[in-house]
């Protein structure tokens, strides 16, 4: 079995990972961030901790100045995270993946409650695998000091200039939709992955 890890330089997608190579799966990761930044090195040492040896590089900063030129703000938590879904999905397409894996965690910020899970999901047709789903935040620590990433991630604050004062945490796939329609998303897609950059570990 192959995966495509969604990888930032924070705990949860880590640990993740962690968890897909002890069930021997092949991975490969791909990080939605800034070419050349400090996340993007922090997140290189991470991998290297769990032993993936390939990670293609996104920049998403331009998708969401688009969507916020021209959409209700309070979405952009749902929006972004179905732009990498449907980025990511394109990336397994070409690498042979048989799904994508994330690090969210029922709960945890705007984009991971139970309403806008399911939204997010719609994005892409490609199956998503959770492994952190039912675990704590403590579970998920204690994992990542268990795998040496703990000491890595906390130096990453990983936080988004995009996120909205009041996010939609109750979102509605008719909503997302509608919002979605005031941007080309074809043509933003083509446009990252016309930009994107792969890096050997």
């Amino acid at each position: 079995m192959k995966g495509l890890l969604l990888v930032s330089s924070g705990f949860d997608s880590a640990v993740a990972g962690h968890l897909m190579k002890r069930q021997k799966v092949d991975l490969i990761a791909v990080h939605f961030g800034r070419e050349d930044s400090q996340q993007e090195r922090w997140t290189e040492q991470i991998l290297n901790k769990i032993d993936v040896k390939k990670l293609y590089i996104v920049e998403l900063a331009p998708t969401l100045e688009a969507f916020l030129e021209k959409a209700q703000e309070r979405f952009a938590c749902v929006f972004c995270k179905r732009m990498m879904l449907r980025i990511a999905e394109r990336i397994a397409e070409k690498e042979e993946c048989d799904f994508l894996v994330t690090g969210d965690s029922l709960g945890q910020v705007a984009s991971q409650t139970l309403h806008n899970l399911s939204v997010v999901d719609s994005a892409a047709k490609i199956k998503i695998l959770r492994p952190l789903l039912g675990r704590d935040k403590k579970d998920i620590m204690d994992l990542a000091k268990k795998i040496g990433t703990y000491d890595i991630s906390k130096q990453s604050t990983n936080c988004c200039a995009f996120v909205p004062k009041s996010p939609a945490t109750k979102s509605t796939l008719e909503q997302i939709e509608a919002e979605e329609k005031k941007i080309d998303i074809k043509e933003i897609i083509e446009k990252r992955l016309k930009s994107v950059k792969i890096k050997n570990l």
